[in-house]
């Protein structure tokens, strides 16, 4: 397999123009699941939340993983694959095989869970096969501002996103699908903790690699996951007369 720039170029730019599509239907109304499923739905069209977000989850892990092994020679010295495996497939290690087990949220659609699948595909294939056989970086980028700020940011922003899902985790004993407020961490300040620390973490792998295909996954998830943190924010207030006033849907002092 070779590199195709004008292949990563159209991928990128449907990537992000899907992320304004989801932006402009997401915006009037939230992804019917978890507390936004108006209806429970017919048990065999949903999956368990653990099983669902590992079959979800997994493709975004697995694709990249295939496409280097499969790359001969096999390509593990230069730095982008060390940033690939390091952060891309890190977050993604964690999403299938820690977050997916402990997760107790609400039985999951099996439509949405389609479209999740082949999303992670597609972005997995995307982001792996920009890293794997056409990123170039110089020798001394790990010392370049863009490489250290971008790493930081990504720590950053996963610390967050994985200390906000233990919290939201920590609400419910199992069997639990009953929603309630959630306190301590970021949440003090916003609704949406867990999605504002997931994309500062892609802002900052972003930025850490440079490269228009994980700039369009960045755009992306600030499009279809700030408009559920605004969803969400929404529905707390609705839900419960004593949530603090004070909290913002997504950005701390700001949204």
């Amino acid at each position: 397999m070779q590199c195709s720039p004008s292949l990563v170029l159209a991928l990128s730019s449907l990537l992000g123009a899907l992320g304004f599509l989801l932006l402009c239907l997401n915006l009037r109304a939230p992804s019917r699941y978890g507390k936004h499923q108006e209806k429970p739905g017919k048990p065999w069209a949903r999956l368990p939340a653990r099983c669902a977000w590992f079959l979800q989850e997994l493709p975004s892990f697995l694709v990249p993983a295939l496409l280097l092994a499969l790359r001969s020679p096999p390509r593990l010295e230069p730095l982008g694959c060390r940033l690939l495996c390091g952060m891309f497939c890190a977050h993604y290690f964690h999403r299938t095989f820690i977050y997916s087990f402990f997760t107790r949220g609400r039985p999951f659609p099996l439509q949405i869970l389609l479209f999740g699948i082949l999303f992670c595909i597609y972005n997995g294939f995307l982001q792996g096969y920009y890293m794997i056989y056409c990123a170039q970086y110089p020798k001394d980028w790990f010392t370049d501002f863009r490489f250290t700020s971008g790493v930081l940011l990504f720590l950053f922003g996963m610390g967050i996103n994985i200390h906000s899902d233990i919290l939201l985790r920590q609400l419910r004993k199992p069997g639990d699908h009953t929603y309630k407020i959630p306190q301590g961490g970021l949440f003090t300040y916003v609704s949406g903790a867990n999605f504002f620390g997931e994309i500062v973490e892609w802002f900052g792998y972003a930025t850490a690699t440079w490269s228009l295909p994980a700039f369009a996954f960045a755009l992306f998830t600030l499009c279809f996951i700030g408009p559920r943190a605004y969803h969400h924010h929404r529905y707390y207030l609705r839900m419960f007369t004593d949530y603090p006033k004070s909290r913002k849907a997504l950005i701390p002092f700001i949204f």
